[in-house]
């Protein structure tokens, strides 16, 4: 199996169909993984509607650093690289932390009455 340096897109049928076979596994997986947000979210958003309902931060930084150090065990575990894992999970966090804070804002201004209420 040899590929074409030349540009022109000459390349083995064989290493065509290779590629081809492993793009659609990543693509399989880049769905699951989407779905698999989408349930992470749905759950935080309970998360965060809980919290506002019984006047809870909408951060908890002691859990946040729990989650973060197991999720570095199950990277390494994966042989996945653990920095990667945390910069990603840090990345969830404030996005979650975000959604939490608007539940919030949302909460409080439809117990006072400033604001018509909304559904999420």
């Amino acid at each position: 199996m040899t590929t074409s340096n030349t540009g022109t897109g000459d390349i083995d049928p064989a290493v065509r169909e290779e590629l081809a076979r492993l793009r659609d596994s990543i693509d399989n997986i880049d769905a699951a993984v989407v779905h698999m947000l989408a349930e992470r979210f749905k759950c935080t958003q309970q998360v965060g509607r809980l919290k506002a309902r019984h006047h809870l931060p909408p951060a908890d930084p002691a859990r946040e650093s729990r989650q973060i150090t197991r999720l570095r065990t199950l990277a390494e575990n994966a042989k996945l690289d653990p920095a990667f894992a945390e910069k990603f999970l840090n990345f969830i966090i404030a996005e979650v932390i975000r959604h939490h804070e608007h539940i919030a804002d949302t909460t409080t201004r439809n117990t006072t009455g400033n604001s018509t209420p909304t559904t999420d």
